[in-house]
């Protein structure tokens, strides 16, 4: 399943390692993550609001953390 992450950005559920709240930028772990993964940041035209760290990439993403994980856990509708 795929999950979209707000203005362009869809990846694959399977490629999802954390998503948390774009405040926690400021715990002094994250920010040292970070600083040592720029080159991994993709970042969104829209003010963020969470990060979702994906085995490829790091999304900044519009999106509340709570929304991409309610996007992440749904199930697909399938038509029959």
């Amino acid at each position: 399943m795929y999950i979209h992450l707000g203005d362009d950005f869809v990846v694959s559920t399977r490629e999802i390692v954390a998503i948390f709240d774009y405040k926690a930028k400021t715990s002094p772990i994250v920010e040292e993550f970070l600083n040592k993964q720029k080159q991994q940041i993709v970042s969104s035209n829209s003010t963020p609001k969470s990060i979702v760290v994906t085995l490829q990439s790091i999304y900044f993403s519009p999106l509340a953390s709570g929304t991409l994980k309610k996007r992440a856990q749904s199930k697909p509708e399938i038509d029959s």
